[in-house]
């Protein structure tokens, strides 16, 4: 998102900061006459419409969590966009249900190891992913993904229409957009669910049959949350409180993981920026703010 905001192809939602960064953790400074909620010196971390590339930075009371005291400030300010994303995806947009299938695109990217998590804690009956080097499959399959495919050296819709004997998966993550569209199509089930969440490859189809999404009654759709409303968002922050922060992460015997790439003061925020483009990464990349 930040990239794609720096390119100015992604502007912020209106009223909101043109500033980069859209997740923060830090102590609060002072609050609004109506918060309730919290009050200055309270270690806090959440999402917002952007202005995160800040020394002091404003959130809305409905999107700040209480830090837990077990996780560092870096921990916490890696948690919001990504498990956010990775859990509005599969429950609140593509309802996964416990016993169901699923394959999540771009495994090793930040919302991918939360997702690949989040459906395993959930029941996911097989949970397939697609990642671009050996090594990164192997890593999604430590966190619990139980197919691994190199999308590089093996054609996944192939694997993936084997393993289910011509079924498909109840639900995609997908992140690529145009090439996958197809595949994507093949690869799902009689009623099944896909949720976009970007266009890696490009948003323009061309020659595309779309006649499976009649006959297998598919349900397709895109989902962005930085546009959503705020009481929405509030909801969704209220259910991964309570069942991700509370109920794993504020926990030392929770079984979520949290992976940090690499640390970057915000003087090296160029080279952090770089580091992202490269697609290289498994987890997430911190700016701390000196």
């Amino acid at each position: 998102m930040d990239i794609l905001q720096r390119q100015g192809t992604y502007p912020p939602p209106p009223g909101a900061s043109e500033i980069l960064g859209v997740e923060v953790s830090g102590i609060v400074e002072s609050i609004g006459k109506n918060v309730t909620k919290f009050k200055a010196g309270d270690a806090v971390f959440g999402l917002m419409g952007g202005g995160g590339y800040a020394e002091y930075a404003v959130m809305e009371e409905g999107l700040a969590m209480p830090k837990p005291a077990n996780l560092s400030f870096e921990q916490a300010a890696a948690i919001p966009e990504t498990w956010f994303t990775a859990y509005q995806a599969l429950f609140f947009v593509g309802n996964l249900q416990t016993g169901e299938d699923v394959l999540i695109h771009a495994g090793a990217s930040g919302v991918g190891i939360a997702a690949i998590q989040l459906a395993k804690n959930a029941g996911a009956k097989r949970i397939f992913i697609t990642a671009g080097t050996d090594e990164k499959v192997a890593f999604c399959k430590s966190l619990g993904a139980t197919h691994g495919i190199n999308y590089k050296t093996q054609d996944w819709a192939d694997i993936i229409a084997k393993e289910t004997h011509g079924k498909g998966v109840n639900l995609i993550i997908d992140f690529i957009g145009k090439d996958y569209f197809e595949k994507n199509l093949a690869t799902l089930s009689i009623d099944a669910r896909m949720v976009i969440l970007a266009f890696l490859s490009g948003p323009v189809l061309e020659k595309v049959n779309i006649g499976p999404i009649l006959r297998k009654r598919l349900r397709i759709e895109g989902s962005a949350l930085r546009s959503r409303p705020l009481d929405y968002q509030i909801r969704l922050r209220d259910a991964l409180y309570k069942n991700v922060v509370e109920e794993h992460f504020a926990k030392s015997t929770g079984g979520y993981k949290l992976f940090i790439e690499e640390e970057f003061d915000w003087a090296d925020i160029s080279a952090a920026h770089r580091k992202m483009e490269s697609n290289a990464t498994m987890g997430k990349l911190v700016v701390k703010v000196t």
